[in-house]
Order: C-alpha cells, then structure tokens, then sequence
C-alpha cells in the first residue's frame, strides 16, 4: 500500500504488532456495549474495557509506548493504525468498543455536545459553510471549544472513510513551539484577555464560557492552553495590534505544520494542551459522490483525570 503520510513525523505514528492485532480483534468482538455517566464513560465500563485490554499480552507496551507519544516532551499527537482490526471488525460497534477501550487508557472519555452521542459524527455537509468541519474546504487551525473556561484535554477523531477523491489531509501543529518563535511584543499581546470566538450553549462539563480569552494564559503546557482558533482573526472585532500577533501566530503554526492524510481506522489523538489541529480542503467533485461514500469521522473527547479550571487549585 503506498504510504498515506506526508511531511509528517512518523513519531507520532504507532502501529500494532500483529499478535496484538490479532488480540485486539478478539477482544473488539466480545467487548460489551458502553454506559455513560452524564456526559462521561461510567466508571463500570471503564473498569470493563481496561479488564479485557490488560488481558492482551502486548497490551501495556503498547499503552506504554501511546502515553509517551501522547505526553513526552516532543510530543502531543498519536494515530494508532487500526486499519487492519477495522477491514475485520467492520467500522461499527465492535470498533467503536475497541477505540474507546483503547482511549480509556489516556483519560476519561467524554462529549461534551449534549444533543450528540459519545461518538459524534463528522461528516461532508456540501452546504455547510466551507470552513466548518463538516464543510469541504480549508479548515484552519483551532483548539476544540476554545471559549470553555475547562476545554477537553485531548480531542480524538476516527476516521471511518478518507475522502473517496485522496483530499482532506489532516493538519497539525505544535502549538508551544509556534508561540516560543514570537517576538516578545506579540506574545505579551496574545496575553491579554481580548480574543473571542463563537456560540456557547448545549454543552455539559466544560465550565463556563470564557469571554474575552487570552490565547496565552501564562500556565504551564501541563495546566494552561493555547487558545487559538484561526477564525476569531474574523469573529472577534480586534484591534490592529492584537489581530497582527494572532495572525503572526497562525504563520507560524502553519510554518510548522505536519501533513498527513487519515485512512479507515486510523484513530488519531490530540493533545490540546500542545497541538492544534484542522484540515485541508476536500477534493472537487464531491456532488459527484453518493453521500453515504463522501468523507466520515467520529469525534469523542478526553478529559484527564483532576483537571481543574482556570484560576483554581
């Protein structure tokens, strides 16, 4: 198969043994269906799906090997391959069971849009507004729920179909490196409460609206975020000096992106205390697609375990 990553870091790239694959998909096959607490994976499900993943042989170096991909000092990203378990399982339940036991591993799984299941669908609204991520063209790079005082963690997409036409790589960036190439004036500028961005409503354990926001709160990469989304450069009504430092910041994400386009069962993770993420254009042509073939994801959210808001202990 011709590789389907460009100019990405394939650090952030971990691939399954096949004794493990094969672990995996028996346990995907027998894996009970979940329960929620609210708007978070119940505490018994959890303990469930954790069971039946430490009873896999190579399971702990694999979690192991995840954690340090996901929270190590270069890192922030992961796509764990579950290409070949999803071509056996099929891209339904049993995979859906399996990548949240996979991701109970890392923190809490959560959804934070109360009207959406655990899994939310991301799919390819050809009248959406071309930006949004069920759009099809250029969607720049953002944090998920920028404006919570207490966003998620981490945000994970699984992808059931690529764009059928090759388009839609998915970007990234280091959103900490980005910020430590600017002028000082800039991010004394970023620091500043004047940023805003979007609605807020139907949403459950993310805090408060936080409005206006600094993108640069001044914690560390382990308790504070980068609040950044490309589109508050439109949105927000700032002044000259504060949209400059934004927009010297994009540059730079974008300066830094990596580049690599998601495949069938490809689960990719993010850590949005250190990465931003979006996506490239899809391909034309996709009035010429059935809709049930054009491009697909499933959107769940991590919450680490003790997170505390903004101005707390």
């Amino acid at each position: 198969m011709m590789s389907e990553i460009m100019d990405a870091d394939r650090d952030g790239f971990v691939d399954l043994p096949r004794e493990l694959e094969g672990n995996l998909i028996e346990i995907g096959s027998r894996l009970p269906s979940w329960n929620t607490e609210g708007s978070f994976l119940a505490c018994s499900t959890i303990e469930w799906y954790r069971a039946e993943m430490e009873s896999a042989p190579l399971f702990d170096e694999f979690r192991d090997s995840l954690l340090t991909v996901l929270n190590g000092t270069t890192g922030g990203y992961a796509v764990v391959r579950l290409g070949n378990i999803a071509r056996t399982l099929g891209v339904g339940e049993h995979l859906l069971r399996l990548a949240t036991a996979i991701l109970t591993e890392v923190a809490i799984p959560f959804q934070p849009f109360r009207r959406w299941p655990l899994w939310k669908e991301i799919g390819t609204n050809l009248d959406a507004n071309p930006g949004l991520s069920t759009g099809t063209g250029y969607n720049a790079f953002h944090m998920d729920l920028v404006n919570a005082t207490q966003p998620p963690d981490y945000t994970t997409l699984l992808c059931v179909r690529p764009d059928p036409l090759g388009a839609g790589a998915s970007i990234l960036s280091n959103a900490r490196e980005a910020v430590a190439r600017l002028t000082p004036s800039s991010r004394a500028l970023l620091a500043d409460m004047a940023y805003s961005y979007g609605g807020f409503f139907d949403l459950s354990d993310v805090g408060e609206e936080y409005k206006p926001f600094p993108v640069l709160d001044g914690e560390s990469e382990d308790s504070g975020f980068v609040r950044f989304t490309a589109k508050m450069l439109i949105e927000s009504g700032l002044d000259e000096a504060h949209a400059c430092a934004a927009r010297e910041l994009a540059d730079q994400m974008v300066a830094g992106q990596v580049t690599f386009t998601l495949q069938c069962g490809d689960l990719l993770i993010v850590n949005q205390r250190r990465w931003v993420h979006g996506r490239e254009a899809l391909a034309d042509g996709q009035h010429d697609i059935a809709p049930e073939h054009r491009r697909l994801l499933l959107q769940l959210f991590l919450r680490d375990r003790g997170t505390a808001e903004p101005g707390t202990a």
